[in-house]
């Protein structure tokens, strides 16, 4: 019997299933999955991973594992950069993102594509997240016209939002990001004149 007041409770350490499986990762043990990521620029850099993981995060990565049934298959991924892929990696094994990346917005545009392009939803609303609460003047553009190519409807309004502001499309119009948005996404700033308009 206790004494009264004692507490033989057992502490349960937190999971640590995420280290488990980046170890996992960057050992490369037991992986049957060679990518090979082009670039962009010429380079190929190439990763190894394991089929399951792989096909159980990604909806896009798993059929194209099923189009490769060989073992180890081999994955040609074209033109994205390979830190970002390395990023995406670790949120594939461990459901965070590097530490190393947390203030880094370029990762999190980079980041917010890749998970658009390999069907990862919850990394896109954390990316999403991320650059909805960054959203300034000097990347206001870049992100807005990120937003409408990826169809991030929350980060499209807070960059509408703080365009709408007075003087800020203005300024806007200024920066290097705003001649990117008006190549890549000129829709929307027929949106912009229509909400100054109103």
């Amino acid at each position: 019997a206790l004494a009264a007041g004692a507490d033989a409770g057992v502490v349960v350490p937190p999971s640590d299933l995420h280290r488990h499986l980046a170890e996992l990762l960057w050992s490369k043990e037991g992986a049957d999955v060679v990518i090979e990521l082009d670039g962009g620029d010429g380079e190929t850099t190439t990763f190894h991973a394991h089929r399951w993981v792989l096909a159980a995060r990604s909806p896009v990565l798993k059929a194209k594992l099923s189009a490769s049934p060989s073992s180890p298959a081999t994955l040609r991924l074209a033109a994205m950069d390979a830190d970002a892929f390395r990023a995406l990696l670790h949120f594939i094994y461990t459901d965070t993102l590097p530490d190393d990346d947390d203030d880094d917005d370029a990762m999190a545009r980079r980041l917010l594509a890749a998970a658009d392009a390999y069907g990862m939803e919850r990394l896109r609303l954390i990316c999403e997240d991320r650059l909805r609460r960054r959203v300034a003047m000097g990347n206001v553009a870049v992100t807005l016209a990120l937003a409408e190519q990826h169809h991030c409807r929350a980060l499209k309004e807070a960059c509408v939002e703080f365009l709408s502001s007075p003087g800020n499309l203005k300024a806007a119009m200024a920066t290097d990001g705003f001649e990117h948005l008006k190549a890549t996404c000129p829709s929307v700033l027929t949106e912009l004149v229509m909400k100054q308009l109103v």
